[in-house]
This record gives C-alpha cells, structure tokens and sequence, in this order.
C-alpha cells in the first residue's frame, strides 16, 4: 500500500502491476506465482487444440473462425477472471460479433502480407494465437515470418519463452518463427513496451496484432496496430467504449466501426 501511494498518477496499469508483482515476489520468495497455473493452462489449451481445429477447418471463413476462437482464449486470464469455461466460450465467441469490428480489413492484411508479429497476453491462450497464425499460413502461403513477443521475466500468467515454446509457436511448418521479450517490470527481462526499441521492432513487421487487456493498457496510443481482446473488466470497456463481455478487433488510428 506504501508503494501504490507513492506511484505517480499517470502511470499506466500495467506499470502499476509491474510495482505490485516485483513487492510480491520480492516477499514471497517465489520468483513466478503462476508458472503451475500456465503449465496448466497451456495443457488444456493443448487439449482442446484439436477440436478448435476442426472448427476452423469446416468453417466457411476459416481466417475469421481462427481470428474469433483466438478472441475466446482471452479468457484464459487469472489476472481478471476467477474461473472460466474454455469450451462454452469458444461456443459463445464463434455466435457473437465484435462490438468494435475491423476483422476485414486485418484478414485483407493478413493475406497479403509477408511477415506478422503477435504481441502474446497469456499462457493457454497463445495455443490459439498459433491456431490463427497457422490458418494465416494456408489462407497466405506468402507469409513467411512471424515475430512472437512475450515477456522476459514472470507476471501474472502472461505468456513467457517457455510457455510459447511449450505452446508450438516455434514449430510452424512454412513460417519462420523468431521471439521478442519484453519488461516485466524488471528492466533486465527486456525493454518496456513504450521504450523507442520495441516501437520501432514493431515497425518492422507488416502486421501487428496486440492480445489483450494488458497490452491495450500499454500501447493503445501507438497507431496501426490490431488490438485483438475480449473486455473483461469495466475500467478497460469504458476506455474502447464497449461493454464488458464485449469483443474488439480494433486498428488503432482508425475510426471505430
């Protein structure tokens, strides 16, 4: 509590967490809280792998399909949620429409484009970032890179080295998969997502897509990137403008549609 009174007001959420998880760690001696929790949660994304597929390969837009059920695994957040049911929101997510819908026009990138990055949010979840990546592939043999980034050192159940790799992300047949770590919170993990570094990394890439909460929070002010998220708690719904529960393909820059 000393802590948080003593942060300035205009730090961003993501950098107040940052404060709190390094004083939990810092107390606790245990370096990563989540790991046991993104074990398992990379297995069930795992399991249910499979029957995603298939839904994507029967569906008569498969890069839309991929794009919705890599939405749904947002909810594989034990930063926001309690509990979740994988299988019931995949159903929900594949009947719904975004609130905010830019998918057209990132499928159009999508297919023609050569090169991606993905900025990951959490464990379990990133199975079906690479679900989207691989259906990328089919729909564009032309994609030939793919950047994955994911942090550098333990918060919350986000998406780390070892969990991307446990997840497939490096083993896409066609695609040449290379990884960017970022802060912590700990600027020996890697570079925050505001430094100058990582937004000209981004540059790069002829497509950036943003999961999650988190990452909205971080870069929503750097402009044409696709943040790809399910709302989930009121504070972040009321800043995009939608609702909680509501889903949101949004290219920052762009005129909401």
């Amino acid at each position: 509590m000393e802590a948080l009174m003593e942060m300035p007001w205009d730090l961003s959420p993501p950098e107040m967490a940052h404060v709190v998880h390094r004083i939990i760690r810092k107390e606790t001696g245990v370096s990563d809280p989540y790991r046991g929790v993104k074990r398992e949660s990379n297995t069930l994304a795992l399991e249910f792998y499979p029957e995603a597929k298939k839904k994507v390969e029967s569906s008569d837009d498969p890069l839309l399909t991929a794009l919705k059920i890599s939405v749904a695994g947002n909810i594989m957040d034990f930063g926001a949620m309690e509990s979740f049911n994988l299988e019931e929101t995949v159903e929900k997510v594949l009947e719904s429409e975004f609130r905010i819908d830019h998918s057209s026009r990132l499928i159009s990138e999508i297919k023609g484009t050569r090169s991606m990055a993905v900025v990951l949010d959490n464990a379990g979840e990133i199975v079906f970032d690479r679900l989207l990546v691989e259906t990328a592939k089919q729909a564009n043999p032309s994609l030939e890179k793919v950047l994955w980034v994911v942090k550098g050192g333990p918060i919350l159940n986000d998406a780390m080295m070892e969990d991307a790799k446990a997840a497939g992300l490096d083993r896409i047949e066609g695609v040449e998969s290379s990884f960017f770590e970022v802060s912590n919170g700990d600027p020996a993990t890697g570079p925050e997502r505001s430094s100058p570094e990582f937004v000209q990394e981004l540059k790069k890439w002829g497509v950036v897509i943003s999961k999650g909460q988190g990452n909205y929070e971080a870069m929503s002010e750097y402009p044409g990137i696709y943040f790809v998220l399910m709302a989930k708690c009121p504070v972040v719904a009321d800043d995009i403008g939608v609702e909680v529960g509501d889903l949101v393909v949004w290219k920052s820059g762009e005129r909401e549609g």
